[in-house]
């Protein structure tokens, strides 16, 4: 007996092939969405929430690079007209300017096949579409806006998906292939100038981000969390410790910056540390761009210490049980200094210490009077904007730590490894 077109699609409604009304977009805007289960022919946007936007499509899915186009076929054959959605697959979606910068993509759902552009690159895994844009190059952005939302949203495929990606870039790329190859067997396709149409059976654009350096384990699949990230990357780079060495004299890894936020007396500050009992191992900028190398430095570390910046992101690799400080500059910014590296700290089994400077560790003290607003109301300079801020306290300022104020905390961190060895 002969099925007609009607009855097929009926009776593919009642198997959740086809959802059951004529739109195929869900727009989801008030709950996250985890472990989504795709309807065939089906696409999901959920652009509810704070850091990035994501779609998913389950089917016939193909992707024309040189257009930014992603078609997500259909076996229906009405008529009726569907929406696009646009999308930037990036998680930095509240920074305006950063977003702008980014290349959109538009997800079209097309009724009817002969609409779309015949497969000339036919793939069995699923893929992920994201982009190499924003702060690629800063150590934090790298991790915080795409290698973490990476893994969040690729891990669960252990590694049998594809990534394609807009605003590419081979340096990055290279820079971080250890980690990449563990997350994908496939060559990343390069969508900028990708003129071939690549067909998938599922598709996930943009990448699913949770907070700075961190990764919110009730909504992520697997319950995957940071300590979880933090294991990946003792594999991506044969990293030795998994917690601190409890048989050997401490190590304190120091970051040395050069220029803003550099340390005005290092050599002083190595001296006392040394003193205070630690095996000290200087970085400078030089020292660490070699990911896979410095990642065993740190590894191979106790402590770390540092002014507020991009460099603290080290303490991914750093073994469970050592202590992060992070010297925190002049100007009223403890609260972002705690919210980059102090919070994630707890989640990746390490221990936070804090020092802010006073005003006379500043060398901001060399250029405005005692009473300027620099030093007698700080915030009004946050009150101007960012770029006020950044110019003034992140850019401007270098650091003169006090010796015998900062040498009590870290005799305070030695003597915490001291017991954490005796435990």
């Amino acid at each position: 007996m002969a099925i007609s077109s009607v009855d097929a699609k009926e009776k593919a409604e009642k198997e959740d092939l086809l959802p059951s009304n004529e739109s195929e977009i869900e727009i989801r805007k008030q709950q996250p969405l985890k472990d989504v289960s795709i309807q065939k022919n089906k696409i999901v946007c959920d652009y509810s929430q704070q850091r990035s936007d994501t779609c998913y499509a389950h089917g016939d899915i193909r992707i024309v690079g040189v257009w930014s186009i992603i078609f997500a076929a259909s076996t229906t054959t009405t008529t009726t007209s569907h929406p696009s959605y646009k999308i930037r697959p990036y998680a930095r979606k509240w920074e305006q300017n950063t977003m702008d910068s980014i290349k959109e993509l538009t997800i079209i759902p097309s009724p009817a096949n002969d609409q779309i552009p015949v497969c000339t690159a036919k793939h069995e895994v699923p893929a992920i579409v994201f982009s190499m844009g924003g702060f690629v190059g800063n150590l934090f952005h790298d991790f915080t806006d795409i290698l973490i939302p990476l893994y969040i949203t690729s891990r669960e495929y252990n590694g049998d998906v594809r990534f394609l990606v807009t605003n590419f870039n081979w340096q990055w790329i290279m820079k971080y292939q250890p980690i990449l190859l563990q997350l994908s067997k496939y060559p990343i396709i390069d969508l900028d100038g990708e003129s071939r149409v690549h067909c998938f059976p599922f598709v996930h654009v943009g990448l699913k981000s949770h907070k700075e350096l961190g990764i919110d384990s009730s909504i992520s699949p697997n319950n995957y969390s940071i300590s979880d990230f933090k294991d990946f990357l003792r594999q991506c780079f044969s990293l030795k410790r998994a917690s601190v060495d409890k048989r050997r004299k401490p190590r304190l890894l120091m970051l040395l910056r050069r220029g803003s936020r550099s340390l005005m007396n290092e050599k002083e500050v190595v001296s006392m540390a040394k003193s205070v009992g630690f095996k000290v191992v200087a970085a400078r900028p030089e020292a660490t761009g070699d990911v896979a190398r410095f990642a065993r430095v740190v590894n191979s570390c106790d402590a770390m210490m540092g002014v507020h910046g991009a460099g603290l992101t080290n303490m991914v690799f750093l073994p469970d049980g050592a202590v992060a400080v992070q010297v925190v500059p002049w100007g009223e910014l403890k609260w972002a200094c705690r919210h980059d590296f102090g919070e994630p700290t707890a989640g990746m089994g390490l221990r936070y210490v804090e020092y802010e400077i006073a005003k006379e560790e500043s060398s901001l003290i060399f250029r405005y009077p005692r009473d300027h607003a620099v030093f007698t109301d700080p915030i009004s300079i946050h009150r101007q904007g960012w770029n006020a801020l950044w110019s003034v306290f992140l850019h401007e300022q270098s650091v003169m730590l006090d010796l015998g104020r900062f040498r009590g905390v870290l005799q305070e961190v030695y003597q915490s490894l001291k017991e954490e060895k005796m435990m």
